[in-house]
C-alpha cells in the first residue's frame, strides 16, 4: 500500500496513539501534520515523521473553532488540501459522578467529541473525497463508572461517525476505532492501581494493547483496500467489546 501524494493531519498527533498513527501513515510516504496542544514532544515526533516522508507540527486546541480554522488554513498553505483525517485528540477525568464538576466534564467533551465534530465539519468544508477515522473507545460502548464525561464523549463520536458516514457518502469514507485500555503515556499502567489493571485485564487476551495495533486499523482503514467500508466502528480491544 502507498499514500504518496496524501496529506494526513492527525490531531493529538505528538504522542501515544496518535504519534503511531502517524508515523505509520508517513511510513507509507503520506504527508502528515500532527496537532498537539502545548506538547514538547511534538518537535521529537516531527523529526521522525520528517525522516520518513515530511510534514509540519501545528499547535492548536481542538476545541476552539478559530483555531481549527487556523490549523486547516496552515497545513492547506504547506502541505495542501487533507485528504486523512484522523481525529485523535483527546483528554481523560476520572472522578465519580457526585463529585465531577460540571467544567472538568464540559472540558472533556469539548476536547473529545466537539473537536472530532470541528475537525470533521472544516475537512469537508476544503476537501471533496477523502477519509476521517475518528478513534473513540470501547468504553464509549460498555461504559466505566468515574468516567461519565470521557464515556459520554466516546460514546457520541460513535454516533457521530454513523451519521458522517451517510451524509458525506460516497465522496468521504468514515470509520471509527473503538480500542481497547492501550498502554500510552494517558493510560500507562504504571499509573494505575492494581485493581485498576485487573479491570483492565479482564478481557479474553488479558494484556494491554500497543498503539502500533491501533495504528495498523488506522492504515488499514486510510488505504485503498478499505473503498467499500464506511459508518463502522472497530474494536480493537482484546476482546473487551465483541459485536
Amino acid at each position: 500500500m502507498s499514500l504518496t501524494g496524501k496529506v494526513a493531519l492527525v490531531t493529538g498527533g505528538s504522542r501515544g496513539i496518535g504519534r503511531a498513527i502517524a508515523l505509520a501513515l508517513a511510513g507509507q510516504g503520506a504527508r502528515v501534520a500532527i496537532c498537539h496542544y502545548r506538547d514538547p514532544k511534538a518537535a521529537e515526533t516531527l523529526a521522525e515523521i520528517a525522516a520518513l516522508s515530511g510534514g509540519i507540527a501545528v499547535e492548536a486546541d481542538v476545541s476552539d473553532e478559530g483555531q481549527v480554522q487556523a490549523l486547516f488554513d496552515t497545513v492547506g498553505d504547506q502541505l495542501g488540501p487533507v485528504d486523512i483525517l484522523v481525529n485523535n485528540a483527546g483528554i481523560l477525568y476520572e472522578s465519580p459522578l457526585t463529585e465531577t464538576d460540571v467544567a472538568d466534564f464540559d472540558r472533556v467533551i469539548a476536547v473529545n467529541l466537539r473537536g472530532t465534530f470541528l475537525n470533521a465539519r472544516e475537512f469537508i468544508r476544503r476537501s471533496r473525497s477523502g477519509r476521517i477515522i475518528n478513534i473513540a473507545s470501547d468504553l464509549g460502548v460498555i461504559g466505566r463508572e468515574d468516567m461519565a464525561g470521557y464515556t459520554a464523549s466516546k460514546g457520541g463520536i460513535i454516533a457521530l461517525t454513523r451519521t458522517l458516514a451517510r451524509e458525506l457518502a460516497p465522496d468521504v469514507l468514515v470509520n471509527a476505532i473503538a480500542p481497547g485500555s492501550i498502554e500510552t503515556d494517558m493510560t500507562s499502567p504504571a499509573s494505575m492501581s492494581p485493581e485498576q489493571i485487573a479491570k483492565d485485564l479482564d478481557t479474553p487476551l488479558a494484556r494491554f494493547g500497543q498503539p502500533q495495533e491501533i495504528a495498523a486499523m488506522a492504515l488499514f482503514l486510510a488505504g485503498p483496500d478499505s473503498g467499500f467500508i464506511t459508518g463502522q466502528c472497530f474494536g480493537v480491544n482484546g476482546g473487551s467489546v465483541m459485536q
